[in-house]
């Protein structure tokens, strides 16, 4: 190798050294992520996977759930199963399927009992400054 080669290849080697080192000192980065949307509404179902209106409501929930992911915190209870009773018992539920719509500040305001389309629950939606 002559001479002006080595010279070459170690100045090389060198600043591959200083990249690393450097990498290994640097700060650790922050990952910057999208600012989280505050949730401007609740949709909760009370109902139960047996009941034939609730299983008509479950495929509407979960488009609901998906399509408006990041505003709007949908929730399910089974209230005929022991975890799901006490929350029929805190929404004061009288029939099965029920809706209950909570504001971005948790004050419920709207409600509906039986099988709920999902066009009338987007406008319900709507009330709450969901888009």
């Amino acid at each position: 190798m002559a001479s002006t080669e080595k010279t070459e290849a170690t100045e090389k080697v060198t600043a591959q050294n200083a990249v690393v080192k450097k990498a290994k000192n640097a700060p650790p980065t922050v990952k910057k992520t999208a600012p989280v949307e505050k949730l401007k509404a609740t949709f909760i179902e009370l109902g139960s996977v047996n009941c034939v209106p609730c299983k008509m409501m479950a495929p509407i929930v979960e488009e609901i759930k998906n399509e408006y992911a990041g505003q709007v915190k949908v929730i399910f209870y089974d209230v005929w199963k022991p975890e799901g009773r006490p929350f029929g018992d805190k929404y004061k539920i009288r029939a099965i399927p029920t809706q209950v719509f909570l504001d971005a500040d948790g004050k419920e305001y709207f409600r509906h009992e039986g099988y709920f389309p999902k066009d009338e629950i987007i406008s319900v939606l709507k009330e709450a400054g969901v888009n």
